[in-house]
């Protein structure tokens, strides 16, 4: 079974995760719909059971945009990570889970926004879209959403590292071995921090182009004015 070592700087985005076995074939995300400072201990119980039943790396998610980002960056830099196991109730305000669903059964468009999900922001701006998609070709979802027992998600990572085809529920699992394709280990770019401040369609984007030109005319023609008037000896 083929297995790399991970390069460099992995994982590359920092966050509420923690690190287990490289080789590992999986990744733990627990929807997290609490304050970093309120974390309930029931959450930190399922994330330690991930990392400490072999995943790879096992954390939360709280948010649809940027904590999603977070995630593809960490798992693409590593191409033993060939399952994601998704548990966790819900967030009923930013819908974090559903988004996560709708990205791998749909990927995003060429707004960037995750296809799919009823979720207010749920755009993917920071990261390229071959990141994405390279994200969805190497990884294959375990949905356990809205599901939050230590077993299971222990018998969800047991059943990703078997060397022989395991029925966990509904899926097949096995530890393929690392994705063929070479490691992407790189930093989102930051070039969008609130991503609910950005336009959502083109209509909004030419409005917010427009007040942005007025702007711009405003100021030169104070700058003008400026050079026009007199000044005081």
């Amino acid at each position: 079974m083929r297995k790399v070592e991970v390069p460099s700087g992995y994982p590359p985005e920092e966050g509420r995760y923690l690190r287990g076995n490289d080789y590992s074939p999986v990744a733990v995300v627990i929807i997290l719909m609490h304050p970093y400072d309120n974390i309930p201990p029931g959450i930190e119980t399922l994330v330690r059971t991930g990392v400490e039943s072999g995943a790879a790396l096992s954390g939360t998610l709280q948010t649809e945009n940027i904590g999603i980002e977070k995630i593809i960056c960490n798992v693409v830099a590593n191409p033993n990570i060939r399952y994601l196991v998704l548990a966790g109730p819900e967030s009923p305000g930013h819908l974090t889970g559903e988004s996560f669903i709708a990205l791998f059964q749909n990927g995003i468009d060429q707004r960037k926004r995750i296809v799919g999900t009823k979720a207010p922001t749920p755009y993917l701006f920071n990261i390229p879209a071959e990141d994405v998609e390279r994200f969805r070709k190497q990884v294959k979802l375990v949905n356990l959403l809205n599901e939050g027992h230590p077993d299971m998600v222990r018998q969800a990572v047991w059943s990703c590292y078997q060397e022989e085809p395991t029925q966990f529920r509904a899926y097949i699992l096995y530890d393929p071995g690392a994705y063929p394709g070479k490691a992407v280990c790189r930093k989102i770019t930051w070039r969008v921090t609130r991503p609910q401040a950005e336009p959502k369609d083109e209509q909004e984007r030419r409005q917010v182009q427009k007040l942005q030109d007025i702007m711009t005319l405003v100021k030169k023609r104070v700058e003008e004015r400026k050079k026009r008037e007199p000044r005081e000896e």
